[in-house]
């Protein structure tokens, strides 16, 4: 389990501490926050396509479909082209692995339902190299979301998700992602959640 979260606690660290050092700094993401500006760097990965949120939101891939991939053995990766992503529900928490992270294998058999979001596209990793590189990436989408659990005050962390899906996808996205689903991320009650959307 990479996160394990109380809700609404303030003891929300990650064992994954421990494992920062081993990212080369060239490989890390910018986690400075400045005004107007997301913590989620879009360097995680090299996705290049400009955004229309005229575009309508389609699926590529059912969530059974998804699910049976992620419970299988195969490594899979979020495709890193385009503007797509995960949110992986656990036992007791949830991880959203962005473009460019592994998904499935080992990591994932326990996952229990997932939610798509943006054209989503898992394609199969093809080398050892490619492999190592989508799992550092998935960690540092975790390292990400775990900045928002560090933040004391449970509103502002539900109020800190809530806006970096929606300056990295769209506001009609993150309208579709239930309550639960973001709470989990940030170790939060839904009810929470939905204080903070009220204020969107």
């Amino acid at each position: 389990m990479f996160l394990s979260l109380a809700m609404d606690s303030n003891n929300l660290h990650s064992p994954l501490d421990a494992s920062a050092s081993l990212f080369n700094s060239s490989e890390r993401l910018n986690l400075s926050s400045s005004k107007g500006s997301g913590l989620w760097n879009e360097n995680i990965a090299p996705y290049r396509q400009t955004r229309s949120d005229s575009q309508p939101v389609t699926q590529v891939l059912e969530t059974d479909e998804i699910l049976n991939q992620l419970n299988s053995d195969q490594l899979w990766v979020v495709n890193s082209r385009r503007r797509n992503g995960i949110i992986i529900y656990k036992k007791f928490h949830a991880e959203f692995a962005g473009p460019g992270a592994a998904v499935g294998g080992l990591f994932d058999k326990t996952c229990q339902k997932v939610i798509p979001l943006g054209n989503l596209s898992l394609v199969p990793s093809t080398s050892h190299e490619e492999q190592q590189k989508a799992l550092r990436i998935r960690l540092q989408w975790i390292r990400l979301t775990q900045n928002f659990t560090d933040k004391p005050v449970p509103l502002e962390r539900a109020q800190m998700i809530l806006e970096q899906f929606k300056n990295y996808f769209d506001q009609q996205i993150v309208d579709h992602v239930p309550d639960e689903a973001f709470a989990l991320l940030v170790g939060v009650f839904p009810f929470t959640i939905r204080i903070a959307r009220s204020g969107f």
